[in-house]
């Protein structure tokens, strides 16, 4: 019953002019930036965050919102015209996207994609606003000795599952371990790693690592490569007549996939949307139309990875673990905006919370609106000078963040962390792990010294709660299994050179 008030207390508060422009504007930038290949949700939300400082908080989630659920459909429209995905979770989309479109059935993909990406953002929406509440009630039960597990496992689950490589991504962890700590010790008020600068003492600010680390190494990435140019796919703008009935099956396992695989930290929507274009092809008796232009094999993949979106957040609002680099990211944002997500989120600030997982709806069906108007227009947008584009998004970085405090040193700070998270992408380092522990390793710390002061500085209170029990049994089989996987890799090739 509390559900269903902060719901209809924060209706009125979603339907206010300033939220409703915001979101129409956060989403038609969302598909433009899920258009464009080389950018993704997590750069365009990034860039966006200092530019959003000023507003009030629900207007800033609901561009957020906007951009995420539309950069998510926004990847397939290269994927299908140009067998180019704008974001990774599009790669699926163009096994039988690009095909329809050499068929000249461009405008029936683009069709499918839409349709199935605003069901799956709908679905994955109402599993947010479902699951989070009652997961947030349980989180109220929480101990300080349980938060500092918690954190702990959210650092060590992002760091392993992240990266090929789980040493990279722990290397990439103690990277922002390092970075939260500086500044004034919110506990004993000492100096820490300030080396005597003023600016340095009120810590880095998380917006000037999210804009360096997402925004600034794609907007290299732009500048040092250019995209191979390609001849736009020939468009046959009859009306295809399709039956869409056989569609519901296909919508409704690939949101459910979606969802699960959202929920899980570390997997994303390009991991939800290869399997579901997978599992659809095995289940069909038809299959060997897949990877040939069948529709389905476009309606399953840009299902899931619309469905991994609203569920992805279900963990980060809930416990303030982020399952995505992107949902880090919106983290981040909750932060700016003085709110901090956990538990105590849904407790202090329930109608910012709900109202936020609204958007997260409303954006779903705006998506559709819009992108019924506009899919065509959108794909204009490609033909934008990648030499043009990368300079434009680098000086709005750099507004941006001087906007937050007038300053220049939190400028080149960012243009700091820019090159750092350039060189960390070269070198396959994961830049995800480090912003998370940026999140976490303070409320790490903090839970820990509160634990220790409450038992007398006894680390026995640390394994004396049955929720702490089972966090550390989850953060010991996250290390343990990717270790066991490699000696299996490795033992058969020991027993060949014998």
């Amino acid at each position: 019953m509390d559900i269903l008030n902060h719901i209809l207390s924060a209706l009125p508060l979603i339907f206010s002019i300033d939220v409703i422009i915001a979101m129409i504007i956060g989403t038609a930038v969302g598909i433009t930036v899920g258009a464009l290949p080389g950018l993704s949700a997590t750069m365009g939300i990034a860039v966006l965050i200092p530019l959003t400082f000023s507003m009030e908080p629900l207007v800033a989630l609901g561009m957020v919102a906007g951009i995420y659920n539309g950069a998510m459909y926004g990847g397939s429209i290269p994927a299908i015209l140009l067998r180019i995905p704008g974001t990774p979770a599009g790669i699926a989309t163009v096994f039988d996207g690009y095909p329809m479109a050499q068929k000249g059935q461009a405008p029936l993909a683009l069709k499918i994609s839409l349709i199935s990406s605003a069901i799956g953002s709908a679905v994955s929406a109402i599993a947010l606003l479902a699951l989070a509440p009652p997961l947030a009630a349980i989180a109220l039960k929480f101990s300080p000795a349980d938060y500092f597990w918690l954190a702990l496992f959210g650092m060590t689950t992002i760091a392993v599952l992240l990266s090929s490589n789980p040493v990279k991504g722990l290397l990439s962890t103690c990277l922002g371990l390092v970075v939260g700590i500086v500044g004034i010790d919110a506990m004993t008020g000492a100096e820490r790693f300030a080396f005597g600068s003023m600016d340095l003492l009120s810590g880095i600010n998380i917006i000037v690592l999210l804009t360096g680390l997402f925004a600034i190494p794609p907007a290299i990435d732009l500048a040092v490569q250019h995209l191979s140019q390609q001849k736009e796919a020939p468009i046959d703008n009859k009306k295809a007549r399709i039956r869409w009935r056989p569609f519901i099956p296909v919508w409704i396992k690939s949101s459910i996939m979606g969802v699960v695989i959202g929920i899980i930290p570390a997997l994303g929507g390009n991991i939800a949307a290869v399997l579901a274009w997978n599992e659809q092809r095995r289940s069909d008796p038809d299959n060997d139309q897949y990877g040939k232009g069948e529709p389905k094999g476009v309606a399953a993949p840009e299902c899931a990875n619309n469905a991994d979106t609203a569920a992805t957040l279900i963990p980060a609002l809930t416990l303030g673990i982020p399952g995505s680099a992107v949902a880090a990211v919106i983290l981040g944002a909750l932060l700016v905006h003085g709110l901090r997500p956990g538990p105590q989120l849904f407790r202090d600030d329930p109608e910012i919370v709900f109202g936020f997982m609204l958007t997260m709806f409303v954006t779903a069906i705006l998506m559709f609106v819009i992108g019924r108007v506009g899919a065509r227009a959108f794909v204009h947008v490609l033909k934008a000078p990648t030499m043009l584009l990368a300079p434009m998004i680098i000086a709005l970085a750099v507004v941006g963040i001087y906007s937050i405090h007038n300053s220049m040193f939190e400028v080149w700070l960012m243009l700091f962390f820019g090159l750092l998270g350039y060189g960390m992408e070269r070198l396959n380092i994961p830049t995800a792990p480090a912003v998370l522990a940026v999140i976490l390793g303070p409320m790490a710390e903090e839970s820990l010294r509160r634990a220790l002061l409450i038992s007398g500085g006894s680390f026995d209170y640390l394994v004396q709660s049955w929720i702490s029990w089972i966090i550390i049994a989850m953060t010991a089989m996250t290390l343990i299994v990717p270790m066991w996987k490699r000696f299996r890799r490795l033992k058969p090739s020991r027993g060949d050179q014998e």
